[in-house]
């Protein structure tokens, strides 16, 4: 069984999220959580709340061991982007881009999927 926690319409560009997922992927939960403290940008310090809250609901609503953890997937998917208008010369506009991100993070118990079968 796995436990998830995501996080919708954060206010940070997919692309730098996505970075810090790499880092966390497949690593343990306590080295996670040290590896994106260490991180000195904002994707790390918002994609550890979700990994805390997901390690919150494995060990509250799914009684796994925390010390057993690992991060199974971390996705930083795209979300909805709104349009901001920035003056020009000659009376011209660009548009600026405010991106968000969908954050997903799935713990799972080492050796749950041998003791299921």
């Amino acid at each position: 069984m796995a436990a998830k926690a995501s996080l919708k319409f954060a206010r940070i560009q997919p692309r730098k999220m996505r970075l810090a997922t790499q880092l966390v992927a497949g690593k343990p939960l306590a080295e996670a959580e040290t590896t994106l403290s260490l991180l000195p940008n904002r994707a790390g310090r918002v994609l550890g709340q979700v990994l805390r809250s997901a390690a919150a609901n494995a060990e509250n609503n799914h009684e796994m061991n925390r010390d057993a953890l690992y991060v199974l997937t971390a996705t930083a998917d795209q979300g909805p982007s709104f349009g901001r208008m920035k003056p020009r010369a000659r009376g011209r506009a660009d548009v600026i881009r405010r991106r968000m991100t969908h954050v997903t993070v799935v713990l799972e118990e080492r050796g749950a999927e041998r003791s299921g079968a």
